[in-house]
């Protein structure tokens, strides 16, 4: 496994009613709720946010391919709207997309457009089998803790926080290996290698300390 980002997308709840900030790689900006949620609308609500996911990456699909085929078409935009339909006692969300060529084109060129807009990766995302995990840190004491440890580093896992991320094995498969009974080996990876790979775990049960210290750091 391995996530599309070095560094995770980031948000953080601000003192202003349901505001966050939200971080990426290159700066921050505001997301909010309008005032009919209670909010201030100071920046796109979620619902917006996904939206704009879709559209965008219509749109930079299409300039891809367009530039590929060296075609003159220089404007192009994409409204994106979504709506719940109740269906056989499910609820199914669907998201409209409507292309709007802005330029002169013929209808075979739009069709190839139509045709290529549904191959976005956020598309694709949407339309094939997604799941959202969630995880939550702990940093409380647990009966049970297991240490595996050489001369300069110790893991600790407390096994009754984990909850199978599966960061640590498919990220650094050297040092984790769930299929043997001594499953962490600290002589696999350099310390620093194991520090950084500790330290994304999203539960809390792995944790280390370097022996130099004496002391656990969570």
């Amino acid at each position: 496994m391995q996530y599309k980002f070095k560094e995770p997308v980031l948000g953080r709840s601000n003192i202003e009613k349901y505001q966050c900030t939200i971080e990426w790689r290159n700066g921050r900006f505001i997301a909010d709720e309008p005032p009919a949620s209670g909010g201030k609308d100071t920046g796109p609500d979620p619902h917006t946010l996904l939206l704009s996911s879709v559209v965008s990456c219509t749109l930079i699909t299409l300039r891809m391919y367009i530039d590929r085929k060296g075609w003159d078409i220089p404007n192009i935009a994409v409204n994106g709207n979504l709506y719940a339909d109740a269906k056989d006692g499910k609820t199914i969300t669907v998201i409209d997309r409507d292309i709007l060529f802005l330029s002169p084109i013929d209808d075979e060129r739009k069709l190839r457009l139509q045709e290529i807009a549904s191959r976005c990766p956020i598309s694709k995302i949407l339309e094939n089998e997604s799941r959202v995990r969630t995880f939550v840190f702990r940093d409380g004491e647990t009966e049970k803790k297991i240490k595996y440890g050489n001369e300069e580093i110790t893991v600790v896992w407390k096994p009754e926080f984990c909850q199978h991320s599966t960061r640590c094995f498919t990220q650094l498969p050297d040092v984790f290996n769930p299929k043997v009974r001594k499953w962490v080996n600290v002589n696999g990876a350099s310390p620093e290698k194991i520090i950084e790979q500790v330290k994304k775990c999203p539960s809390g049960a792995l944790t280390f300390f370097l022996n130099k210290d004496s002391n656990e750091s969570e």
